[in-house]
């Protein structure tokens, strides 16, 4: 009886590593091998330094899409009947790819940390000691089999409806109705469900958050403010991005205390998403609110438009308030709840026509006023807000009564003007600060100022492109898929690492994952703009009169650390 259960136990058992071993099988020798070479190039550095879940996630993908390509090139070589190897020594060389993938993953596993630590050295961060090498392994395998598993199930479907076809159709043309359908199938519930589900849920997420009023930021009690009693914009409307503009910023007391004389109460005026119904309405709106506070009686007039959650980057704009003595008004009008890089992936139009309707606006009622008794106009963004504000001008539309300036910091890869003069360069100058033509309109500065450029001098516009190296939201490129972006090139920017390198495939990933942590990385790199740098784009854009160099240095100290 005791044998008996012993054989039947055995019996039992057996299935469960037959079964593994089979999976093991299943596997293809050339796709693990392609795929542990991308997995261990995942692990050089990028633009950004990553945690290790990050990490993990990066060089989970890059395993499956290296074995996707292996897996590929295989099915090709059997395609064209080249020779294959005996069982014998097909099984050889498995076992012999199984040491190598296992070797070679260990070994830079082993040199993660070190490559991660050339990347932070750059920016002032700590060295780490590990990169948690057994965690990431683990968890990037986990990745890895998720997507694997994915896959197989897509197989799945396209041999089932393939076969089911058959019954009605010719053999290839079922197959080719199969694969089709099988796409459309696992694209909807991908892109209609699940992705729609977790779109919904983020929007929602920080729509509560928006509307979440901070104890701690109370009502203006001046009229004048946006958000006051007397105010056309209802202090709940604003958002919770709108009311951080408002009440904070320097007040005229502490911008004449700074240069020991008189200064100007700055006017800012901020509508938010919850003010109107539509974006033309909520532009309108900003108008008359503008009119109501003084901003056209001011010297200095500045459209901004904010980020993707409605954020402005009190970096830019407290500086700016300093250098003009407080005699500026600011006017924006938020579009969204999402962050600027969602945004940008999920929806890279997303608020265009807020900035289209508020430049329109403003520019139309300007453009009315006696031009020696009319405040300069300038234009600002940042990051989505950037594009956004690029993309509400056509210069051939203002030629006639062309504003002042702008300053465009953080410009996103997708934006056209950007894209436009990068792509036109000087020849000679590298892509992350080229020059363009003679710089009399467009310059390009970073943490270094490079705008006095010998030999130049401005025209009746002003343009400054503020980008970093290392900002990925700005250097993100869908091509380094499968071709060195341009900006990899020597000569390379200051804060990008020298151990970057290019990987088909691999790169993209990276850059990717480097665009969700861009606001991760320390001020003055990746996609945190420092107020030093601000101040050396504003002073080039604005011209500011009455104001020293001893001043500006005396406000870039002010100003340094603070945010």
């Amino acid at each position: 009886m005791e044998h008996l259960q012993q054989t039947d136990l055995s019996t039992a058992t057996r299935p469960a590593p037959r079964y593994l071993a089979n999976l093991l099988r299943s596997f293809s020798t050339s796709g693990l091998l392609v795929g542990v070479i991308f997995f261990a190039v995942s692990l050089t550095p990028s633009l950004i330094p990553h945690p290790y879940l990050i990490q993990a996630v990066i060089s989970g993908a890059s395993l499956a899409a290296g074995y996707a390509i292996g897996t590929f090139l295989r099915w090709l070589w059997s395609f064209f009947e080249l020779p294959e190897p005996t069982t014998r020594r097909a099984r050889t060389l498995k076992i012999a790819a199984a040491i190598v993938c296992i070797a070679a993953a260990a070994v830079f596993l082993w040199q993660a940390a070190g490559w991660q630590n050339t990347v932070r050295g750059i920016m002032g961060l700590e060295r780490i000691e590990s990169a948690e090498p057994i965690k990431l392994g683990l968890i990037a395998s986990m990745v890895f089999a998720a997507l694997i598993f994915l896959a197989r199930l897509f197989r799945f479907t396209f041999s089932v409806l393939s076969r089911w076809l058959q019954v009605f159709l010719t053999r290839p043309i079922a197959n080719a109705l199969g694969g089709l359908v099988a796409l459309a199938l696992f694209w909807s519930l991908a892109n209609g469900v699940i992705f729609e589900l977790a779109l919904r849920a983020a929007d929602s997420s920080f729509q509560q958050l928006d509307a979440l009023i901070d104890p701690d930021v109370a009502p203006p009690t001046d009229p004048a403010k946006t958000g006051s009693d007397a105010s056309l914009v209802r202090w709940d409307e604003l958002g919770r991005q709108g009311r951080q503009f408002v009440a904070s910023g320097p007040t005229g007391a502490q911008i004449g205390d700074f240069y020991d004389g008189a200064a100007s109460n700055p006017v800012r005026v901020y509508v938010g998403l919850n003010s109107a119904d539509t974006a033309p309405e909520r532009a309108k709106l900003a108008l008359e609110e503008l009119k109501r506070a003084g901003g056209f009686e001011r010297k200095s007039l500045i459209v901004v438009v904010p980020t993707g959650t409605g954020w402005i980057d009190p970096a830019a704009l407290d500086p700016l308030e300093y250098l003009l003595h407080g005699d500026v008004a600011s006017v924006a009008v938020q579009y969204s709840y999402l962050t600027s890089w969602l945004s940008l992936l999920v929806e890279p139009g997303y608020g265009a026509d807020a900035a289209n309707a508020l430049f329109d606006e403003v520019y139309r009622y300007w453009t009315t006023l006696p031009k020696d008794r009319r405040p300069k106009l300038y234009l600002h963004g940042l990051s989505l807000g950037a594009m956004n504000s690029q993309g509400s001008v056509d210069l051939f539309d203002v030629i006639s009564d062309p504003f002042q300036g702008a300053l465009w910091s953080g410009p996103p890869f997708q934006s056209g003007l950007w894209r436009s003069v990068t792509a036109d360069r000087v020849a000679g100058s590298p892509a992350w600060l080229p020059r363009y033509r003679d710089s009399s309109i467009i310059r390009f500065t970073n943490q270094e100022n490079a705008l006095d450029i010998p030999g130049a001098h401005w025209g009746a516009m002003r343009i400054v492109y503020l980008q970093y190296a290392s900002d990925p939201v700005t250097f993100f490129d869908p091509h380094a898929l499968y071709r060195e972006p341009d900006w990899m090139k020597a000569p390379r920017g200051p804060d990008v690492s020298p151990a970057l390198n290019w990987f088909p495939v691999v790169t993209g990933l990276q850059l990717l994952a480097d665009m969700a942590l861009a606001t991760t990385s320390p001020i003055g790199y990746g996609h945190v703009y420092a107020p030093e740098h601000y101040i050396d784009a504003w002073v080039a854009v604005t011209d500011p009169q009455g104001v020293s160099g001893e001043d500006v240095a005396r406000l870039k100290a002010e100003f340094k650390g603070r945010f």
